[in-house]
């Protein structure tokens, strides 16, 4: 179905910064695009807009680098959403370099725009998106019959049409791409690792395919060549870090720890300026007992910004279950200084003094546990063993 032409359209203006989504509206405004529009500061709040289905959004303007969401984690969301995945998307970005050309890609973003612009050159992109969309090559009327028909259950006529879509265009990475997709979903992972070893191969920065072979590495139990494959994705494209450390988690849940650390410093090392991502890292660490890499993110952390305390805390309780004891102690003393009623706390301190057999300071901590916990089993058994 033809699009709307572009000054009947409702644009969606997506930018953290107040003066460019204002900049952009002035120039929709000034080439007649658009009957009304819509703006949004981050990913989240245009996410959040478009899942409203009373709004209508027929064209997407999104800044890439933006707080809380990206612009190509709103177009990922975007793309699976069957409702909005047709709305055209311009992406605008401070520079098209390899992370972001190979993630927009990825999500089969529309067009880009690099900043500054001007009026023209927005005028000239839209057109040309919009051509382009509403006169498909054979190619991606080949890719969007792929979809269509995976949608209708037909993973074989999916395949058919993939593969006369690389027949079409064998420099591409997408058709082989979903083929390895599809195999994958029939079960056939002989097949899948083929194409998608065939897509790589045609596109190093193919981020999905690298993703999709590290899947199957990690259940052929090739574990190195999975490392390998998520590493390489990771490397392209820091953002992604999200599909890694589900991998992690997956390795953890396995009790396979060591190679869920290996995976782990990978996402640390290419998302190390984001501490918020970090926290979360030394919280899935100190959770699956990867103690060491707990601390060293902690302390990170914590460096970059002291307003964190309550991290002494867990750096405390870390060291002490990595068997730092004495450092552990001197922490969480620190600590109890300003606390008269954090049972936690109170018992870890207990716990490290007894493993050092200094009873009388164990008992000490211990007894504050039972003064504010009666009944704490725990915290008694080593009273007793205390006497």
């Amino acid at each position: 179905m033809p699009l709307k032409a572009p000054q009947d359209m409702i644009f969606l203006i997506v930018d953290d910064i107040d003066n460019m989504r204002r900049s952009v509206k002035a120039m929709l405004k000034l080439i007649k695009f658009g009957k009304e529009f819509y703006e949004a500061a981050n990913g989240r709040e245009a996410w959040k807009l478009l899942q409203d289905e009373k709004v209508t959004i027929d064209f997407i303007i999104s800044d890439y680098n933006m707080p809380h969401m990206s612009g190509t984690e709103l177009l990922g969301l975007t793309r699976s959403s069957k409702r909005l995945r047709d709305i055209p998307f311009l992406m605008v970005t401070a520079e098209a370099n390899m992370d972001i050309v190979a993630e927009a890609a990825e999500h089969d973003v529309d067009a880009y725009l690099t900043k500054p612009f001007v009026t023209l050159t927005l005028e000239q992109k839209i057109n040309e998106l919009l051509t382009q969309i509403n006169n498909p090559s054979p190619f991606n009327q080949l890719l969007h019959n792929v979809r269509t028909l995976e949608e209708k259950g037909n993973l074989n006529g999916a395949i058919a049409a993939a593969k006369e879509a690389a027949i079409l265009n064998d420099r591409s990475s997408k058709p082989f791409r979903e083929m390895g997709r599809l195999f994958g979903k029939k079960g056939d992972l002989q097949k899948a690792l083929f194409y998608f070893e065939k897509a790589i191969e045609l596109n190093r920065l193919d981020v999905s395919s690298y993703h999709a072979l590290g899947q199957l590495y990690f259940h052929q139990g090739k574990m190195e060549m999975a490392l390998e494959n998520f590493g390489r994705a990771m490397e392209i494209s820091p953002r992604h870090a999200d599909r890694a450390i589900n991998f992690a988690k997956l390795l953890i849940k396995k009790k396979q720890l060591p190679e869920a650390e290996k995976v782990l410093r990978l996402v640390l090392k290419t998302k190390n300026n984001d501490i918020d991502f970090k926290e979360d890292i030394a919280a899935t660490c100190y959770d699956c007992g990867l103690m060491t890499l707990a601390v060293k993110c902690y302390r990170e952390v914590l460096k970059e910004d002291p307003e964190r305390i309550y991290l002494n805390k867990k750096i405390g309780m870390a060291l002490y279950a990595a068997g730092e004891v004495n450092e552990a102690i001197k922490i969480m003393e620190k600590l109890a200084e300003k606390t008269s009623d954090d049972i936690e706390l109170f018992l870890a301190l207990g716990k490290a003094c007894f493993s050092l057999k200094r009873l009388v300071w164990a008992d000490q901590w211990v007894s504050k546990v039972l003064r504010l916990d009666p009944g704490h089993q725990e915290a008694r058994d080593i009273l007793n063993k205390c006497l």
